[in-house]
């Protein structure tokens, strides 16, 4: 790294970390800001290796800052962003904008419409977050519709209507109503019919390349001036199945010069020939087209306000030639930008995700490597810190990083006070030890005394992280015991007192007795660590939450016969 480059990273590291620092009123550390940094300037990403070495050499500087040289530095550095934190002090009440023209309407109401091939992964989340956040906001109404009319492309999982719902209720929502819109299809024909009748729809048998052709050059389709009357004969025959897959579509009549060609009498029915999984809905064979079966359903529904990816900006403009046919009013849209998430080497993508479970790349959808609000639940993850960062994103119509040690801020907020803390030694090297206490009586919580202490045993060995052992004649302090010193790789305890520590003499590293100490696998997002834990750690219940001092907070998932396992959260 040239030193123009280390000039750059030290200045954004410095403003990142001050932030941090100012926002949370404590000192920063290198973790949570290596995620917003990587992501404001990813021309860092190619020096990884290099970067977080001059991050901690910032962090520590502001460490020796008390809270107010912080906010005077971060004044000079960045004026915006100490007003926002300050707002925040203050108790602005809102992260997301206020919906457009929400005093029009008696009640807000929104829809999340999830298709339903699989359980959702982290950038999901950020349509219930948003929605669930506005429906409180204002007294609002929201449904889970299930958009489940594409039995063969985007075929759906049986098993993700229920999975779907229960990371809806992980975010800490409830909708007011679910919809599936496989159950709707009478609903879809009946509105198609109307349209026909109004002179809005046809039936077409060109082929697509056919079809492409002329509307690429702006002539209509030979069709086009089918009489209602037969248009609703052969849709009918469509709906009773007469037809397979590629003979026949019904179209909407819109403008066949239409300077965007995409809107150009565009599909509202096909034939399908691969029956639908759910029994309810396997006799159909004419299914709607998204756009068509969206557009009804939030008429249908009374939607007030639709939020979308901006590259669906054409889904609006098509539904509103179908609104206009009925003289319907087309509800409010917020185009937003794809959130990509950091953090993880396996793709965001529903489909990529199966296929490694299916390939046994991956244990299943909560498997601490994968992306997944499964895997962020069974890791001990808050649902309220996945939403405050979601929230946090906005509407913009931007693309934007989320990085997922906001995520692990907002969650270590919301557990810190509540985790008790324990050792856990990863890879341990075994060192023997004279002399000092039998017992270590390490707090259960450093700023809860009244929840008491832990009692580890000490015996003649205690385990140790290997890069914590010191050199010949060095000591250490081992955490909740005393200080020692390494005497030809073992270690003698000194009987030095804790001013070894507050003089800065010593490092204080964590530790585990050698002989009574358990095994435990910690199962991490790059892969899995064995190690051994202090005996208290067998007797913790299932889905408690903890802090393994010096390595991070876990949630324990079971204990098996050979081994407690415990699934890592974040530092």
């Amino acid at each position: 790294m040239d030193e123009d480059l280390r000039d750059r990273v030290r200045a954004a590291a410095e403003t990142h970390a001050l932030i941090n620092a100012v926002k949370h009123e404590s000192d920063p550390e290198v973790g949570p800001i290596m995620g917003p940094l990587m992501g404001d300037h990813p021309e860092f990403r190619e020096h990884g290796d290099e970067v977080p070495g001059v991050v901690g050499q910032v962090v520590a500087e502001i460490g020796d800052l008390d809270h107010e040289a912080r906010r005077e530095r971060l004044a000079e550095l960045d004026p915006e962003a100490l007003a926002d934190i300050e707002a925040e002090d203050e108790g602005e009440e809102h992260a997301l904008p206020d919906l457009p023209n929400a005093d029009e309407y008696d009640q807000i109401r929104m829809r999340a419409a999830p298709n339903p091939n699989g359980p959702w992964h982290i950038g999901h989340a950020r349509m219930p977050a948003v929605i669930g956040e506005y429906a409180e906001r204002y007294d609002g109404w929201f449904c889970v519709r299930f958009d489940d009319t594409d039995p063969e492309t985007k075929r759906p999982d049986l098993s993700a209507y229920d999975a779907i719902l229960e990371d809806v209720e992980y975010l800490g929502f409830e909708p007011d109503a679910v919809y599936r819109a496989s159950d709707r299809m009478e609903t879809y024909y009946g509105h198609a019919r109307e349209l026909i009748e109004a002179g809005g729809a046809y039936t077409c048998s060109c082929s697509g390349e056919e079809f492409s052709e002329l509307k690429n050059s702006g002539e209509a389709c030979p069709h086009r001036d089918q009489d209602p009357d037969e248009t609703l004969a052969d849709f009918e025959a469509m709906v009773d199945g007469e037809y397979s897959a590629g003979e026949k579509v019904l179209r909407v009549r819109t403008d066949i010069e239409h300077k965007n060609p995409a809107l150009r009498d565009f599909v509202a029915f096909r034939m399908v020939d691969t029956p639908h999984p759910r029994e309810e809905a396997a006799e159909y064979r004419c299914w709607p087209m998204l756009d068509f079966q969206s557009g009804i359903d939030d008429h249908e529904l009374g939607v007030t306000h639709i939020i979308r990816g901006i590259d669906l900006q054409d889904s609006a403009k098509k539904q509103r030639f179908v609104y206009e046919y009925f003289g319907w009013d087309y509800p409010e849209v917020i185009h937003w930008g794809h959130v990509q998430v950091d953090a993880y080497d396996v793709p965001m993508s529903t489909s990529s995700i199966k296929q490694l479970i299916v390939e046994g790349e991956l244990d299943g959808w909560d498997d601490p490597r994968a992306p997944t609000l499964k895997s962020l639940r069974r890791r001990g993850i808050r649902g309220q810190a996945i939403v405050e960062a979601m929230a946090g994103l906005g509407t913009s119509t931007s693309n934007v990083d989320l990085a997922m040690s906001t995520i692990y801020a907002n969650n270590r907020e919301l557990i810190d006070d509540e985790s008790d803390r324990y050792f856990l030694v990863r890879d341990g090297l075994e060192v023997p030890l004279t002399g000092g206490p039998d017992e270590a009586n390490p707090p259960l919580h450093p700023d809860f005394e009244e929840r008491g202490a832990r009692s580890i045993p000490v015996g003649d060995t205690v385990m140790i992280e290997a890069d914590d052992l010191p050199g010949h004649g060095q000591r250490v302090w081992l955490k909740g015991l005393g200080c020692v010193e390494n005497i030809r790789d073992a270690f003698q305890f000194t009987g030095d007192s804790i001013d070894v520590v507050k003089s800065g003499e010593v490092d204080v590293i964590h530790w585990v007795p050698g002989s009574q100490s358990i095994p435990c696998r910690l199962r991490t997002p790059d892969g899995d660590v064995q190690g051994r834990a202090e005996p208290q750690v067998a007797d913790l219940d299932p889905d408690e939450v903890v802090q393994f001092e010096r390595v991070g907070f876990a949630r324990i998932d079971r204990h098996d016969d050979a081994e407690t396992v415990a699934y890592f959260s974040h530092e």
